[in-house]
Protein backbone atom coordinates (compact mmCIF):
# COMPACT_ATOMS: atom_id res chain seq x y z
CA UNK A 1 0.00 0.00 0.00
CA UNK A 2 1.51 3.66 -0.62
CA UNK A 3 2.59 5.72 1.93
CA UNK A 4 -0.52 8.32 0.66
CA UNK A 5 -3.27 5.60 0.92
CA UNK A 6 -2.48 4.48 4.23
CA UNK A 7 -1.68 7.96 5.43
CA UNK A 8 -5.76 8.55 4.07
CA UNK A 9 -6.33 5.13 5.66
CA UNK A 10 -5.07 6.82 8.93
CA UNK A 11 -7.02 9.98 8.89
CA UNK A 12 -10.03 8.32 8.47
CA UNK A 13 -9.73 5.88 11.55
CA UNK A 14 -8.44 8.32 13.38
CA UNK A 15 -11.33 10.78 13.09
CA UNK A 16 -13.84 7.56 13.84
CA UNK A 17 -11.59 6.91 16.65
CA UNK A 18 -12.28 10.39 18.06
CA UNK A 19 -16.21 9.95 18.20
CA UNK A 20 -16.23 6.83 20.03
CA UNK A 21 -13.11 8.04 22.57
CA UNK A 22 -12.29 11.00 24.48
CA UNK A 23 -8.64 11.60 24.04
CA UNK A 24 -8.29 13.91 26.63
CA UNK A 25 -8.68 11.13 29.04
CA UNK A 26 -7.45 8.15 27.12
CA UNK A 27 -4.80 6.28 28.90
CA UNK A 28 -3.15 5.16 25.30
CA UNK A 29 -0.79 8.30 24.39
CA UNK A 30 -0.66 9.25 20.71
CA UNK A 31 1.95 7.30 20.27
CA UNK A 32 0.48 4.17 21.30
CA UNK A 33 -2.59 4.83 19.43
CA UNK A 34 -0.80 5.40 15.67
CA UNK A 35 1.50 2.19 16.49
CA UNK A 36 -2.24 0.46 16.80
CA UNK A 37 -3.19 1.93 13.31
CA UNK A 38 -0.33 1.46 11.55
CA UNK A 39 -0.65 -2.17 12.39
CA UNK A 40 -4.67 -1.83 11.01
CA UNK A 41 -2.82 -0.35 7.93
CA UNK A 42 -0.16 -3.27 7.60
CA UNK A 43 -3.45 -5.62 8.45
CA UNK A 44 -4.98 -4.37 5.21
CA UNK A 45 -1.87 -3.81 3.02
CA UNK A 46 -1.24 -7.92 3.38
CA UNK A 47 -5.12 -8.17 2.57
CA UNK A 48 -5.11 -6.42 -0.68
CA UNK A 49 -2.21 -8.06 -1.84
CA UNK A 50 -2.22 -11.92 -0.28
CA UNK A 51 -6.00 -12.50 0.31
CA UNK A 52 -7.08 -15.47 -1.65
CA UNK A 53 -9.48 -13.42 -3.77
CA UNK A 54 -9.12 -9.28 -4.72
CA UNK A 55 -11.70 -7.45 -1.90
CA UNK A 56 -12.71 -3.83 -2.21
CA UNK A 57 -11.25 -1.41 -0.31
CA UNK A 58 -14.59 0.22 0.84
CA UNK A 59 -15.94 -3.07 1.46
CA UNK A 60 -12.84 -3.59 4.30
CA UNK A 61 -12.99 0.01 5.41
CA UNK A 62 -17.24 -0.72 6.55
CA UNK A 63 -16.04 -3.63 7.43
CA UNK A 64 -13.18 -2.55 9.97
CA UNK A 65 -15.40 0.62 10.90
CA UNK A 66 -18.18 -2.02 12.11
CA UNK A 67 -16.27 -4.44 13.65
CA UNK A 68 -14.72 -1.66 15.89
CA UNK A 69 -18.68 0.24 16.59
CA UNK A 70 -20.31 -3.51 17.43
CA UNK A 71 -17.37 -4.37 19.69
CA UNK A 72 -18.80 -1.67 21.95
CA UNK A 73 -22.35 -2.94 22.69
CA UNK A 74 -25.03 -4.87 20.42
CA UNK A 75 -26.85 -1.68 19.40
CA UNK A 76 -24.06 0.85 17.92
CA UNK A 77 -22.67 0.19 14.53
CA UNK A 78 -22.16 1.43 11.10
CA UNK A 79 -24.89 2.42 8.52
CA UNK A 80 -24.03 2.19 5.30
CA UNK A 81 -26.10 4.96 3.04
CA UNK A 82 -28.88 2.88 2.41
CA UNK A 83 -29.33 1.65 6.14
CA UNK A 84 -28.60 4.81 7.31
CA UNK A 85 -31.86 6.39 4.56
CA UNK A 86 -34.09 3.59 5.77
CA UNK A 87 -33.28 4.69 9.34
CA UNK A 88 -34.64 8.36 8.88
CA UNK A 89 -37.88 6.80 6.81
CA UNK A 90 -38.14 4.62 9.87
CA UNK A 91 -39.22 6.74 12.70
CA UNK A 92 -41.65 8.56 10.48
CA UNK A 93 -44.20 5.42 10.57
CA UNK A 94 -43.34 3.85 6.90
CA UNK A 95 -40.98 0.84 5.77
CA UNK A 96 -40.54 -2.14 4.06
CA UNK A 97 -39.80 -5.42 5.23
CA UNK A 98 -40.91 -8.18 8.20
CA UNK A 99 -42.21 -5.87 10.61
CA UNK A 100 -40.07 -6.47 13.51
CA UNK A 101 -37.50 -5.14 16.11
CA UNK A 102 -33.67 -7.02 16.17
CA UNK A 103 -30.94 -6.64 18.59
CA UNK A 104 -28.01 -9.38 18.63
CA UNK A 105 -27.30 -11.36 22.01
CA UNK A 106 -23.96 -13.52 21.67
CA UNK A 107 -23.55 -13.12 17.70
CA UNK A 108 -26.95 -14.01 17.10
CA UNK A 109 -30.02 -12.10 15.73
CA UNK A 110 -32.50 -11.84 18.80
CA UNK A 111 -36.01 -10.72 18.12
CA UNK A 112 -37.44 -7.72 20.58
CA UNK A 113 -40.27 -7.88 19.67
CA UNK A 114 -42.94 -8.22 16.79
CA UNK A 115 -44.68 -5.24 15.55
CA UNK A 116 -48.56 -5.36 15.58
CA UNK A 117 -50.45 -6.66 12.22
CA UNK A 118 -47.22 -7.31 10.29
CA UNK A 119 -45.74 -10.10 8.15
CA UNK A 120 -44.15 -10.98 11.55
CA UNK A 121 -46.67 -11.37 13.62
CA UNK A 122 -49.60 -12.72 11.18
CA UNK A 123 -46.41 -15.48 10.98
CA UNK A 124 -46.18 -15.75 14.42
CA UNK A 125 -42.89 -14.85 15.17
CA UNK A 126 -42.70 -14.27 18.62
CA UNK A 127 -40.39 -12.04 21.29
CA UNK A 128 -37.31 -13.55 21.97
CA UNK A 129 -36.99 -15.88 18.98
CA UNK A 130 -33.31 -16.45 17.38
CA UNK A 131 -33.25 -15.89 14.02
CA UNK A 132 -30.15 -18.51 13.25
CA UNK A 133 -31.10 -18.55 9.28
CA UNK A 134 -32.65 -16.74 7.01
CA UNK A 135 -33.09 -18.43 3.77
CA UNK A 136 -30.66 -21.04 4.64
CA UNK A 137 -28.19 -18.67 5.13
CA UNK A 138 -26.21 -18.72 8.85
CA UNK A 139 -26.87 -15.49 10.76
CA UNK A 140 -23.75 -16.12 13.02
CA UNK A 141 -21.07 -14.18 12.35
CA UNK A 142 -22.96 -10.98 10.37
CA UNK A 143 -23.49 -7.40 12.03
CA UNK A 144 -26.82 -6.63 13.08
CA UNK A 145 -27.25 -4.19 10.09
CA UNK A 146 -25.57 -6.76 7.83
CA UNK A 147 -28.63 -9.05 9.17
CA UNK A 148 -31.11 -6.64 8.82
CA UNK A 149 -30.46 -5.80 5.73
CA UNK A 150 -30.81 -9.54 4.54
CA UNK A 151 -34.10 -9.84 6.22
CA UNK A 152 -35.62 -6.80 4.29
CA UNK A 153 -36.27 -7.17 0.15
CA UNK A 154 -39.04 -6.41 -2.42
CA UNK A 155 -42.40 -5.89 -1.20
CA UNK A 156 -44.33 -9.35 -2.15
CA UNK A 157 -41.55 -11.38 -1.77
CA UNK A 158 -40.92 -14.23 0.17
CA UNK A 159 -38.54 -14.93 2.83
CA UNK A 160 -37.98 -18.15 5.26
CA UNK A 161 -37.14 -17.80 8.79
CA UNK A 162 -35.48 -20.33 11.12
CA UNK A 163 -36.16 -20.11 14.48
CA UNK A 164 -34.86 -21.08 17.82
CA UNK A 165 -37.51 -20.42 20.09
CA UNK A 166 -37.20 -21.11 24.40
CA UNK A 167 -39.02 -24.31 25.21
CA UNK A 168 -38.80 -26.17 22.33
CA UNK A 169 -36.50 -28.75 21.48
CA UNK A 170 -36.13 -28.47 17.12
CA UNK A 171 -35.54 -25.46 15.38
CA UNK A 172 -38.82 -23.98 13.64
CA UNK A 173 -39.12 -22.35 10.32
CA UNK A 174 -41.52 -19.83 9.20
CA UNK A 175 -42.26 -18.00 6.02
CA UNK A 176 -42.67 -14.48 5.86
CA UNK A 177 -44.00 -12.15 2.96
CA UNK A 178 -42.41 -9.20 3.41
CA UNK A 179 -44.65 -5.70 3.09
CA UNK A 180 -44.56 -2.00 2.98
CA UNK A 181 -44.60 -1.50 6.88
CA UNK A 182 -47.23 1.23 7.86
CA UNK A 183 -47.64 1.29 11.41
CA UNK A 184 -50.40 3.06 13.55
CA UNK A 185 -48.17 4.13 16.32
CA UNK A 186 -50.84 3.84 18.60
CA UNK A 187 -55.09 3.14 18.51
CA UNK A 188 -57.57 4.40 20.71
CA UNK A 189 -60.64 2.16 21.90
CA UNK A 190 -63.28 2.58 24.82
CA UNK A 191 -64.09 -1.31 26.41
CA UNK A 192 -66.25 -1.53 29.35
CA UNK A 193 -66.00 2.45 30.11
CA UNK A 194 -62.25 2.39 29.67
CA UNK A 195 -60.17 3.72 27.39
CA UNK A 196 -57.88 1.69 26.21
CA UNK A 197 -54.35 2.80 24.55
CA UNK A 198 -52.29 0.27 22.48
CA UNK A 199 -48.85 1.95 21.65
CA UNK A 200 -46.85 0.09 19.12
CA UNK A 201 -44.39 2.17 18.69
CA UNK A 202 -42.85 5.92 19.57
CA UNK A 203 -42.45 7.79 15.82
CA UNK A 204 -43.23 11.27 15.11
CA UNK A 205 -47.10 9.77 14.51
CA UNK A 206 -46.91 8.20 18.26
CA UNK A 207 -48.74 11.90 20.01
CA UNK A 208 -50.97 12.96 17.02
CA UNK A 209 -52.26 9.41 16.77
CA UNK A 210 -52.65 9.41 20.95
CA UNK A 211 -54.41 12.73 21.08
CA UNK A 212 -56.25 12.54 18.41
CA UNK A 213 -57.81 8.98 19.52
CA UNK A 214 -58.38 9.82 23.10
CA UNK A 215 -60.41 13.10 21.67
CA UNK A 216 -62.36 11.27 19.25
CA UNK A 217 -63.22 8.11 21.84
CA UNK A 218 -64.27 10.30 24.61
CA UNK A 219 -66.68 12.20 22.55
CA UNK A 220 -68.43 8.42 21.46
CA UNK A 221 -69.01 8.22 25.39
CA UNK A 222 -71.73 10.34 24.94
CA UNK A 223 -70.76 12.81 27.75
CA UNK A 224 -69.86 9.79 30.44
CA UNK A 225 -66.44 9.77 31.46
CA UNK A 226 -64.39 7.25 31.33
CA UNK A 227 -63.52 4.95 34.92
CA UNK A 228 -59.64 4.83 33.88
CA UNK A 229 -57.18 4.37 30.73
CA UNK A 230 -54.95 1.43 29.91
CA UNK A 231 -51.60 1.86 28.20
CA UNK A 232 -50.73 -1.14 26.91
CA UNK A 233 -46.78 -1.25 25.84
CA UNK A 234 -46.40 -4.58 25.02
CA UNK A 235 -44.24 -5.72 22.78
CA UNK A 236 -43.24 -2.36 21.85
CA UNK A 237 -39.62 -2.30 21.06
CA UNK A 238 -39.30 1.67 21.63
CA UNK A 239 -38.54 4.32 18.76
CA UNK A 240 -37.30 8.22 19.88
CA UNK A 241 -36.97 9.21 23.45
CA UNK A 242 -38.18 12.75 22.92
CA UNK A 243 -41.84 10.89 22.03
CA UNK A 244 -41.69 8.67 25.01
CA UNK A 245 -41.15 12.14 27.32
CA UNK A 246 -43.82 13.94 25.18
CA UNK A 247 -46.14 10.31 26.36
CA UNK A 248 -45.39 10.25 30.30
CA UNK A 249 -45.94 14.50 29.98
CA UNK A 250 -49.92 13.23 28.70
CA UNK A 251 -49.54 11.87 32.10
CA UNK A 252 -48.04 13.98 34.57
CA UNK A 253 -48.37 17.54 35.93
CA UNK A 254 -44.93 17.95 37.22
CA UNK A 255 -41.66 16.34 38.34
CA UNK A 256 -39.03 14.34 36.74
CA UNK A 257 -39.90 12.27 33.71
CA UNK A 258 -36.04 10.56 32.46
CA UNK A 259 -32.56 11.55 32.76
CA UNK A 260 -29.59 10.72 31.15
CA UNK A 261 -25.80 10.68 31.74
CA UNK A 262 -23.07 10.29 29.45
CA UNK A 263 -20.11 8.46 30.58
CA UNK A 264 -18.64 11.86 32.37
CA UNK A 265 -22.19 11.76 34.47
CA UNK A 266 -23.22 14.90 32.27
CA UNK A 267 -26.92 14.80 30.60
CA UNK A 268 -29.71 16.23 30.18
CA UNK A 269 -33.19 16.61 32.64
CA UNK A 270 -36.19 16.11 30.94
CA UNK A 271 -39.26 17.29 33.64
CA UNK A 272 -43.20 17.30 32.73
CA UNK A 273 -45.40 20.11 32.10
CA UNK A 274 -48.85 20.80 33.62
CA UNK A 275 -51.79 18.82 32.64
CA UNK A 276 -52.87 15.55 32.77
CA UNK A 277 -55.03 14.21 30.24
CA UNK A 278 -56.59 11.54 32.31
CA UNK A 279 -57.29 14.46 35.11
CA UNK A 280 -56.25 11.78 37.56
CA UNK A 281 -58.43 8.68 36.56
CA UNK A 282 -56.43 5.39 37.08
CA UNK A 283 -53.87 3.98 34.85
CA UNK A 284 -52.73 0.75 34.06
CA UNK A 285 -49.67 -0.03 32.24
CA UNK A 286 -49.34 -3.24 30.15
CA UNK A 287 -45.56 -4.16 29.52
CA UNK A 288 -43.70 -7.84 29.08
CA UNK A 289 -40.32 -8.83 27.35
CA UNK A 290 -40.78 -6.79 24.62
CA UNK A 291 -41.50 -3.72 25.63
CA UNK A 292 -38.14 -2.22 25.15
CA UNK A 293 -36.25 1.25 25.24
CA UNK A 294 -38.80 4.06 25.04
CA UNK A 295 -41.22 1.65 26.33
CA UNK A 296 -39.47 1.12 29.35
CA UNK A 297 -38.87 4.84 29.73
CA UNK A 298 -42.74 5.90 29.85
CA UNK A 299 -43.56 2.83 32.22
CA UNK A 300 -40.53 3.70 34.89
CA UNK A 301 -41.46 6.99 35.11
CA UNK A 302 -45.33 6.70 35.74
CA UNK A 303 -44.79 3.95 38.02
CA UNK A 304 -41.84 5.74 40.16
CA UNK A 305 -44.57 8.86 39.98
CA UNK A 306 -47.26 6.39 41.18
CA UNK A 307 -49.35 7.31 38.67
CA UNK A 308 -49.85 3.91 37.14
CA UNK A 309 -50.18 0.56 38.54
CA UNK A 310 -47.55 -1.66 35.74
CA UNK A 311 -49.40 -5.04 35.21
CA UNK A 312 -47.51 -8.15 33.26
CA UNK A 313 -44.31 -9.60 32.85
CA UNK A 314 -40.61 -7.77 33.02
CA UNK A 315 -39.61 -5.61 30.46
CA UNK A 316 -36.93 -6.21 27.74
CA UNK A 317 -34.14 -3.96 29.76
CA UNK A 318 -32.50 -2.05 27.04
CA UNK A 319 -31.36 1.18 29.42
CA UNK A 320 -29.17 3.14 27.07
CA UNK A 321 -29.41 5.81 24.55
CA UNK A 322 -28.24 5.33 20.85
CA UNK A 323 -26.98 9.05 19.06
CA UNK A 324 -27.06 8.86 14.78
CA UNK A 325 -24.29 10.64 14.01
CA UNK A 326 -24.29 11.47 10.42
CA UNK A 327 -21.35 10.46 8.55
CA UNK A 328 -22.08 11.97 4.76
CA UNK A 329 -21.87 10.44 1.69
CA UNK A 330 -20.97 7.26 3.74
CA UNK A 331 -23.94 7.02 5.79
CA UNK A 332 -23.77 7.61 9.67
CA UNK A 333 -23.04 5.58 12.46
CA UNK A 334 -24.94 4.56 15.34
CA UNK A 335 -23.15 5.31 18.89
CA UNK A 336 -24.56 4.70 22.41
CA UNK A 337 -24.21 7.52 24.28
CA UNK A 338 -25.24 7.60 27.59
CA UNK A 339 -27.50 5.23 29.94
CA UNK A 340 -30.94 6.98 31.26
CA UNK A 341 -32.84 6.61 34.45
CA UNK A 342 -35.85 7.05 35.73
CA UNK A 343 -36.87 9.24 37.90
CA UNK A 344 -35.93 7.21 41.55
CA UNK A 345 -32.28 7.30 39.94
CA UNK A 346 -32.85 3.96 38.67
CA UNK A 347 -31.39 1.97 35.46
CA UNK A 348 -33.07 -0.34 34.30
CA UNK A 349 -29.82 -1.56 31.82
CA UNK A 350 -30.07 -5.22 32.06
CA UNK A 351 -32.88 -5.68 34.59
CA UNK A 352 -35.93 -4.18 32.93
CA UNK A 353 -39.43 -2.55 34.82
CA UNK A 354 -40.28 -4.61 37.12
CA UNK A 355 -44.27 -5.14 36.85
CA UNK A 356 -46.44 -4.24 40.50
CA UNK A 357 -48.38 -6.76 39.55
CA UNK A 358 -47.26 -10.08 37.78
CA UNK A 359 -48.95 -11.66 35.29
CA UNK A 360 -48.31 -13.79 32.83
CA UNK A 361 -50.03 -13.74 29.51
CA UNK A 362 -52.44 -16.56 29.23
CA UNK A 363 -55.70 -17.15 26.23
CA UNK A 364 -57.98 -19.76 28.87
CA UNK A 365 -59.26 -22.29 26.91
CA UNK A 366 -63.21 -23.16 28.05
CA UNK A 367 -63.11 -26.24 30.28
CA UNK A 368 -66.03 -29.06 30.57
CA UNK A 369 -66.88 -27.25 33.59
CA UNK A 370 -67.38 -24.39 32.09
CA UNK A 371 -69.46 -25.55 29.49
CA UNK A 372 -71.51 -26.46 31.86
CA UNK A 373 -74.88 -24.58 33.07
CA UNK A 374 -74.56 -23.98 36.28
CA UNK A 375 -78.21 -23.73 37.93
CA UNK A 376 -79.46 -21.60 40.85
CA UNK A 377 -82.94 -21.39 43.10
CA UNK A 378 -84.44 -19.42 39.93
CA UNK A 379 -84.16 -22.59 38.09
CA UNK A 380 -85.73 -25.00 39.90
CA UNK A 381 -89.26 -25.89 39.11
CA UNK A 382 -92.01 -24.14 40.58
CA UNK A 383 -89.65 -21.85 42.53
CA UNK A 384 -91.20 -19.11 44.23
CA UNK A 385 -90.57 -15.49 41.93
CA UNK A 386 -88.86 -12.40 43.36
CA UNK A 387 -92.01 -10.08 43.26
CA UNK A 388 -90.02 -7.30 44.72
CA UNK A 389 -88.05 -6.28 41.20
CA UNK A 390 -89.02 -3.39 39.12
CA UNK A 391 -88.39 -2.92 36.06
CA UNK A 392 -85.68 -0.57 36.06
CA UNK A 393 -84.18 -3.30 38.58
CA UNK A 394 -84.92 -6.47 36.05
CA UNK A 395 -83.09 -4.18 33.34
CA UNK A 396 -80.29 -3.63 35.73
CA UNK A 397 -79.60 -7.62 35.88
CA UNK A 398 -80.06 -8.40 32.82
CA UNK A 399 -77.24 -5.75 31.69
CA UNK A 400 -75.04 -7.20 34.34
CA UNK A 401 -75.48 -10.62 33.34
CA UNK A 402 -74.44 -9.53 29.74
CA UNK A 403 -71.52 -7.74 31.27
CA UNK A 404 -70.48 -10.68 32.96
CA UNK A 405 -70.77 -12.84 29.43
CA UNK A 406 -68.46 -10.14 28.09
CA UNK A 407 -65.82 -10.03 31.03
CA UNK A 408 -65.55 -13.90 30.38
CA UNK A 409 -65.01 -13.66 26.86
CA UNK A 410 -62.01 -10.70 27.64
CA UNK A 411 -60.43 -13.25 30.15
CA UNK A 412 -60.57 -15.70 27.36
CA UNK A 413 -59.01 -13.90 24.65
CA UNK A 414 -56.86 -11.40 26.55
CA UNK A 415 -56.13 -12.76 30.32
CA UNK A 416 -53.67 -9.79 31.08
CA UNK A 417 -55.80 -6.75 29.30
CA UNK A 418 -59.03 -7.80 31.42
CA UNK A 419 -57.04 -8.01 34.36
CA UNK A 420 -56.23 -4.57 33.65
CA UNK A 421 -59.56 -3.27 33.35
CA UNK A 422 -60.35 -5.35 36.44
CA UNK A 423 -58.46 -3.06 38.42
CA UNK A 424 -59.00 0.11 36.84
CA UNK A 425 -62.80 -0.31 37.59
CA UNK A 426 -61.92 -1.73 41.40
CA UNK A 427 -60.37 1.77 41.76
CA UNK A 428 -62.59 3.43 40.16
CA UNK A 429 -65.31 2.30 42.59
CA UNK A 430 -63.01 3.39 45.82
CA UNK A 431 -62.33 6.59 44.44
CA UNK A 432 -65.89 7.32 43.88
CA UNK A 433 -66.31 6.88 47.70
CA UNK A 434 -63.51 8.90 48.83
Amino acid sequence: MSNSIRKCLIIVLTFVCCLTLNSAHSKENKKETYEQLDLFGQVFDLIKSKYVEEVESKELIEAAINGMLSSLDPHSGFLAPKSYDDMQVDTKGSFGGLGIEVTQEDGFVKVVSPMDDTPAYKAGVLAGDYITFVDDKPMLGLSLSEAVEIMRGPVGSSIKLTIVREGLEDPIEVQVTRDVIKLTAAKVRLENKVVIMRVTTFNEQTIPNLKDGIKVTLEKSDGNEPKGFVLDLRNNPGGLLSEAISVTDLFLDQGEIVSTRDREGKGELYKATKGDIAEGKPIVILINAGSASASEIVAGALQDHRRAIVLGTKSFGKGSVQSVLPMGRSGGIRLTTARYYTPSGRSIQALGVTPDVFLDFKRVEESEEDKRKIFSEADLEGALRNDSLTEAEKDMLRKEEISFQETKKRRNKDNQLAHAIDLIESLSVYSSKE
